[in-house]
């Protein structure tokens, strides 16, 4: 049909050139002479220029029918090609990995157009049939071709086997650059993984400006490589650099108020491990980082004590905050008001932790059935198993024999079935 178009076109163009020279030439037709080998041809203008527009119409039919069967040759292999990516695709989407891995790979070598589509698809088709070395022989087959593609596919290949080092050196090939935003948020997973953390959040940016990632995954890395970073600081002045430079919205975030309390603790940086978690608290309540700042045992226990009280007055069912309670009377030898704590922080799902804590105080006032008890709690929580009840104490069990009537006018108890007729008989 395009052929046809194509001749029908040609001759309206011919009819109309003759047309318009019979109107411009009306008045005097021209002379043409062409003499050639002796002999002379005469015609006029409007004669030579129909015959030469008749000339260059067969000479276009011509040329165009003798390259007709390379161009139906070469729309067959492109319309295959087509077809056999649409079906690879298909079949990648399917599961059929063998199969689409051979549809994609034919349609890669048959239409250059279709290459980087078609084989990046072959190579997740090897992938998904557990074939490495078969997905690393696709990316090879581009060559010189497509370096930024074919860079990003390697990447993605390393990372999956866990090999970030290698997945760095794909990307930082300089036939690649500048790196398409898939490429930059390869490079900071991979960064990452490799433990520098920081040159992963420096990223950030790039990956916001390029939009590489949804918002919401991008807040989540955010979180992750602050932490990150803040637990490989390799030093306190580095510790606070990378704290300073946080937003403050980030520097409240529970992963990483924990991860700069961690590292400032191992660091022996008391203080700023304490103010960080109280200004976390103070911002927004977090059960965990109240967890984290009752288990440390630095800092002066009158102010944390003071602290977690006003804390528990705001948030009283806070297991984590019972439990530091009952550290700091455990360590003032305050034995009643720590059980107390204790008690009421198993009540509130405390668990494991609070069963240990309870046993050693058991063991440590010379209430070894109960503290028995207690560590076997302890095990039946750790696996989700229903405690066991606690026996009464020999203190409670002896209040239990004293009767209310037994007691003289001074509210001394007399000794069971002993008790006199009249209080003055004791002396």
């Amino acid at each position: 049909m395009s052929l046809l178009r194509a001749l029908l076109v040609w001759t309206v163009i011919a009819l109309l050139g003759a047309l318009a020279a019979q109107l411009l030439m009306s008045g005097d037709p021209g002379y043409v002479l062409v003499r050639r080998g002796g002999v002379d041809y005469t015609t006029t203008v409007i004669n030579a220029i129909a015959m030469l527009l008749g000339a260059m119409v067969v000479v276009w039919l011509v040329i165009t029918l003798l390259l007709l069967p390379f161009r139906s040759w070469g729309r067959y292999r492109e319309t295959k090609a087509q077809s056999r990516i649409g079906e690879g695709l298909d079949a990648l989407h399917q599961g059929h990995y063998a199969r689409a891995e051979k549809l994609l790979a034919q349609s890669a070598d048959e239409n250059p157009h279709y290459e980087p589509a078609a084989r990046i698809a072959a190579t997740q088709a090897a992938i998904g049939r557990g074939d490495g070395a078969g997905a690393r022989t696709h990316l090879d087959k581009f060559g010189e071709r497509h370096p930024a593609t074919r860079a990003i596919a390697l990447a993605e290949l390393a990372l999956l086997d866990e090999r970030p080092i290698d997945a760095l050196t794909a990307l930082d090939a300089p036939a690649a650059q500048p790196l398409p935003p898939r490429g930059l948020a390869l490079r900071a997973d991979a960064w990452a993984m490799t433990g520098h953390a920081a040159e992963a959040y420096g990223l950030l940016g790039a990956l916001r400006r390029q939009n590489a990632l949804p918002e919401a995954q991008l807040e989540l890395r955010e979180i992750r490589w602050a932490a990150a970073s803040l637990h490989e600081a390799a030093d306190a002045n580095v510790l606070a650099e990378r704290w300073e430079a946080l937003p403050k919205h980030i520097r409240t975030e529970t992963p990483v108020v924990l991860a700069y309390a961690d590292r400032a603790v191992a660091l022996g940086w008391h203080d700023a491990a304490l103010k960080s978690l109280e200004t976390a608290l103070d911002a927004r309540w977090d059960e965990r980082v109240a967890a984290r700042y009752a288990s440390l045992e630095v800092g002066d226990p009158a102010h944390r004590q003071s602290r977690m009280e006003r804390w528990l007055n705001a948030h009283p069912s806070s297991p984590g905050v019972m439990l530091g309670l009952a550290r700091l009377h455990l360590m003032q030898r305050d034995w009643p008001n720590a059980r107390d704590y204790l008690q009421r922080a198993i009540d509130q799902g405390a668990g494991s932790e609070a069963w240990v804590q309870l046993g050693d105080g058991y063991a440590a006032d010379g209430d070894d059935r109960n503290a028995r008890l207690c560590y076997a709690n302890a095990l039946r929580a750790a696996r989700n198993e229903p405690v066991v009840a606690l026996a009464p104490s020999p203190v409670a069990q002896r209040d239990d024999l004293i009767e209310p009537d037994t007691r003289d006018a001074h509210g001394l108890p007399y000794v069971h079935g002993e008790a006199p007729s009249h209080p003055t008989d004791r002396f």
